[in-house]
């Protein structure tokens, strides 16, 4: 019998030093995927996606970059979905984090493999171009992934304090299991970072080369997308799509213009709900397997604190998500050797 699986397409932050050459490892398989990149990529006089890919060295000047690490996250990304076996896996619903959103859509259906790959491109450019504010990761969760009491509702208090100040603007840009991100103008940032007791020996963290994502300060950058990217670019996805708001978009029952408008519009300005959005796969899907597709894992702890705020299947901490894992896997992460077994055909 098949197993069940909804995917989980990553965000930026995904494809570091230790993913240096994941494209090539994986999926020189898939010529025609890289090579469809690669001509997107010519068209507008960028690097080639194989170039960057298969260069000696890395560099976080130049792979953090939105208009480069964007389209290497896709390829990865939606290179291990069509490396997923679908002879054993039968995937109910797709969804992502952030600029997996734009994943999930290639991966759902909802975009072409060129279309998606038009909007990765596009959208990663534009952000990079313009690198409107910044973006800080802060958890309220302690090291076994516990919620520490208040701390959430006082973190959320702490922007409103800051968004009085003259010249302030913060916002949650992104909700992402036991962590919150925020985003705002360079002041607001400076002002956060002060406020934040430094915790786990990394937060709070500043996140290289990413702008003010998911708040009102990507208007801009929304209204240029809509302007370059027509609603004609979608169709009806032939698998649900889960997004940042939880809400789940049918195949065959799609506004296809809602579609479009809520990729480029909501999607971009408003505030990013992971957590919830993989809260609503497990309720309303309940797989056997959440796939968190490559480059890396990063988005793994993420995936399990959101669950465990559910307390679903009984965990409440990481060392139950772990107990989990060794007895029967849930989670499986395409970025991990030992678990993309499971999975990939």
């Amino acid at each position: 019998m098949k197993k069940t699986a909804v995917v989980i397409c990553p965000g930026r932050g995904t494809y570091n030093k230790p993913e240096l050459g994941y494209l090539g490892r994986h999926h020189g398989d898939k010529p025609a995927l890289v090579a469809m990149m690669d001509g997107h990529r010519a068209q507008q006089g960028q690097t080639a996606i194989s170039a960057l890919d298969g260069a000696e060295r890395y560099s976080l000047s130049t792979y953090s970059r939105g208009d480069n690490a964007s389209p290497l996250i896709f390829g990865c990304a939606y290179g291990d979905f069509l490396s997923i076996d679908r002879e054993q896996i039968d995937v109910v619903a797709v969804t992502g984090n952030s600029m997996g959103w734009y994943i999930a859509l290639a991966c759902a259906g909802a975009l072409s493999a060129s279309s998606a790959m038009n909007v990765v491109n596009t959208m990663g450019t534009l952000m990079q171009d313009s690198l409107i504010g910044g973006q800080i990761v802060y958890p309220f969760v302690d090291e076994s992934w516990r919620e520490i009491p208040k701390l959430r509702a006082q973190l959320l208090s702490k922007v409103e304090e800051i968004n009085r100040q003259p010249g302030c603007v913060l916002g949650v840009s992104i909700a992402l299991g036991g962590m919150l991100v925020f985003a705002g103008n360079d002041t607001a940032l400076v002002e956060l970072k002060k406020m934040l007791e430094p915790v786990q020996d990394r937060f709070p963290m500043r996140l290289p080369n990413h702008a003010a994502f998911h708040t009102a300060l990507q208007e801009p950058i929304s209204q240029k997308g809509k302007s370059l990217l027509p609603p004609a670019l979608f169709v009806q996805p032939d698998i649900p799509l889960i997004d940042g708001r939880g809400t789940v978009w049918y195949p065959q029952a799609c506004d296809l213009n809602a579609l479009w408008d809520y990729t480029l519009g909501h999607q971009v300005t408003c505030s990013y709900d992971f957590t919830r959005a993989v809260q609503v796969s497990a309720k309303e899907f309940a797989p056997d397997y959440l796939i968190v597709l490559g480059p890396g894992s990063t988005l793994g702890g993420a995936v399990a604190q959101s669950l465990i705020a559910l307390e679903w299947d009984g965990m409440k901490q990481k060392a139950d998500f772990i107990q989990r894992q060794k007895a029967d896997p849930l989670l499986v992460s395409m970025g991990m050797e030992d678990q993309r077994v499971l999975v990939s055909g």
